[in-house]
């Protein structure tokens, strides 16, 4: 089978959004590659290896290429990229003047391609990832997360899903029930269940992400510890209001949300996620770049938070806040 591959030379910045772009557009797949250079600074804390290739992308910028099936409405899905790339300068998000390329490929060329350079991977003191296709032997006391992202999603090493799934092994405490808004691959999820979490309620409103992340949760027999549901957090609100949440598996209010998302849609449902916390419960916001960081602060302070602590990486941030 033939495909378009559209590519997007552009910032690491701006890698999130647009891949979210490309994939929203009808992608069968999207790839990112970031510079290769060994300048580029990497946390080495844990022993990490980094066999990453050599490139010619410079530091600090990116390649995204997005994958269309043979009858796509190329010129429509270009002039919708191009647009909403554009429309990314009113989030003070750089894109560093993105240029486009297309050209048709062949299945065996971009399927499996990308898979060569996902090894496992220490994330924290306690979390490894692991793609299931790669052998690996655990020491003592490691939680590994098998996963496999597909092309749709990240491989869980990006720095927002980094900062989250370290700051989760410091806030979640065995008995807790959590909500994962935003699931993704649903790797948060998986981790919060394996670090003791009495229950995880999984939520998004991609299709596609329910399915990736019902796929990770069965690999990572985690079918009893993890529910998943393609909603929001403002329906499980209104799902506990009327009496109607016994097949979510928690008991709201819960001890712990995480939300690794935009920092404009963390901003419109802080008040939710202020409501569904219990009194000393913890929201560890991410998928924030710094300069919403004031932003996303505010709001939280606004709706009765308390900001506890933050963690950077790159050009991101995690906000630990606690309703108190």
């Amino acid at each position: 089978m033939r495909w378009h591959e559209i590519t997007v030379h552009t910032t690491e910045e701006a890698i999130e959004m647009i891949s979210n772009f490309i994939h929203e557009l009808g992608a069968g797949g999207v790839s990112i590659e970031e510079s290769g250079t060994l300048n580029k600074k990497r946390d080495t804390s844990l022993g990490q290896w980094y066999e990453l290739p050599i490139n010619d992308i410079p530091e600090g910028r990116a390649v995204i290429k997005g994958y269309f099936s043979e009858g796509s409405d190329l010129h429509t899905i270009m002039d919708h990229l191009q647009a909403s790339v554009v429309q990314l300068s009113e989030y003070d998000i750089d894109t560093g003047n993105p240029t486009y390329e297309l050209k048709e490929v062949d299945d065996e060329d971009w399927a499996n391609a990308w898979k060569q350079y996902f090894k496992p991977i220490r994330i924290s003191e306690r979390l490894t990832i692991k793609p299931t296709w790669e052998e690996y032997t655990p020491t003592a006391g490691e939680l590994i997360l098998e996963l496999d992202p597909g092309m749709a999603f990240g491989t869980g090493t990006h720095a927002t899903t980094s900062l989250c799934l370290r700051t989760l092994e410091k806030v979640v405490q065995p008995g807790d029930d959590v909500i994962d808004v935003g699931t993704g691959s649903g790797i948060l999820a998986i981790a919060a269940a394996k670090l003791g979490a009495n229950h995880v309620l999984a939520l998004d409103l991609d299709p596609v992400a329910i399915s990736s992340s019902m796929e990770n949760v069965r690999l990572n027999g985690q079918e009893q510890q993890v529910t998943i549901k393609l909603s929001d957090l403002l329906g499980v609100l209104n799902a506990s209001e009327t009496g109607a949440n016994s097949e979510f598996g928690i008991s709201i209010p819960v001890q712990v949300v995480v939300a690794n998302i935009l920092a404009d849609i963390i901003i419109m449902f802080v008040e939710d996620v202020y409501e569904v916390l219990k009194t000393g419960g913890y929201y560890l916001a991410s998928g924030i770049i710094t300069s919403k960081e004031a932003d996303v602060e505010k709001a939280l302070l606004a709706a009765g938070f308390t900001i506890i602590d933050k963690s950077y990486d790159s050009d991101w941030v995690v906000i630990i806040a606690r309703k108190l």
